[in-house]
């Protein structure tokens, strides 16, 4: 008996393929091909609770080791990392998670304060969304959304869920509940337009998850020395591309891990070297909003181009 396999495999339908070199061509603000962000993941954990990025063996709960070392980002190496980001002018999209607001509302002020814009991360990061029916899912972006513009001022425009958990309804929910962005697909280097249902649509903003702390330093134990040198290659390369198309960069940190003061002095090194580009006039450094806010301008006077 033969088998036969399908024609086509299961897919999202969200976007359809179309490669990096056959794209529409247009630039950033000032004439620059590269865009630059840097993702500063705020979050806030449940102790003797749900997950959490560990430093060593979870242990049974109450695991004061790794919940500990998580609450450091928020008691100190948030602050660091502001200093640094304040020393070199550097603006960040601040991915929040509103359990903050009762926590510690203070680092959510200071970002304020600073002009940071600020993204949907959901409650907690001691919660996955994906799990969520259509209800509580919908509930939960619409809580978000609600308490940031009710404590700071300014409704998100972009999302990213915690641990990166969908559902299959995740775009449309965000589409429907007035997010214009979504940063959970790291599948490519320019902003992209997704289908939603009912004809609606949502941008997508790529971030990394090649440049970022949790998968490299966590995931991969890479050492801070190596992870600044791989931002600084990957800037330096992504460069190098953008002369044939507009490229998004994307640095995802977590004050938990990059705070730590050996992991700052590399990050600083890195850093520096961005600041430096972005003095030179070589790069936009932005936020993810303003990149979906720059390309929603393009597509405008250029309709159909972003599918």
């Amino acid at each position: 008996m033969s088998t036969r396999w399908p024609d086509r495999l299961p897919t999202h339908d969200r976007f359809d393929y179309r490669p990096i070199t056959r794209r529409p061509d247009y630039t950033w603000p000032n004439g620059a091909r590269l865009a630059v962000y840097i993702g500063f993941n705020v979050e806030h954990f449940a102790f003797g609770d749900g997950l959490g990025a560990c430093i060593g063996p979870a242990s049974p709960q109450p695991d004061v080791l790794n919940h500990g070392w998580r609450e450091y980002g928020n008691r100190v190496g948030a602050w660091r990392c502001l200093e640094l980001f304040d020393a070199l002018a550097l603006p960040t999209g601040a991915l929040v998670n509103t359990a903050l607001y009762d926590h510690c509302p203070e680092l959510v002020q200071a970002l304020v304060a600073r002009g940071d814009e600020l993204i949907g991360h959901g409650h907690s990061n001691a919660e996955r969304q994906g799990v969520l029916d259509e209800e509580h899912e919908r509930a939960l972006l619409m809580r978000c959304r609600e308490r940031m513009l009710r404590e700071s001022g300014q409704a998100p425009a972009g999302w990213l869920s915690p641990w990166i958990s969908e559902s299959a309804l995740t775009p449309d929910l965000l589409a429907e509940t007035g997010y214009g962005y979504t940063l959970n697909w790291c599948h490519d280097d320019q902003p992209l337009r997704m289908r939603t249902r009912g004809g609606g649509s949502l941008w997508s903003v790529p971030y990394p998850q090649e440049l970022n702390d949790i998968p490299m330093i966590v995931g991969r134990l890479m050492d801070a020395r190596d992870f600044s040198a791989m931002v600084v290659d990957n800037f330096e390369e992504m460069l190098d591309q953008s002369r044939a198309q507009p490229l998004v960069m994307g640095v995802a940190l977590h004050p938990y891990i990059v705070g730590q003061p050996y992991r700052l002095r590399h990050l600083r090194t890195a850093l520096a070297r961005l600041a430096q580009a972005r003095d030179r006039g070589d790069i936009w450094f932005t936020t993810p909003g303003a990149i979906a806010s720059h390309v929603g301008e393009i597509e405008r006077e250029r309709p159909g181009e972003f599918g």
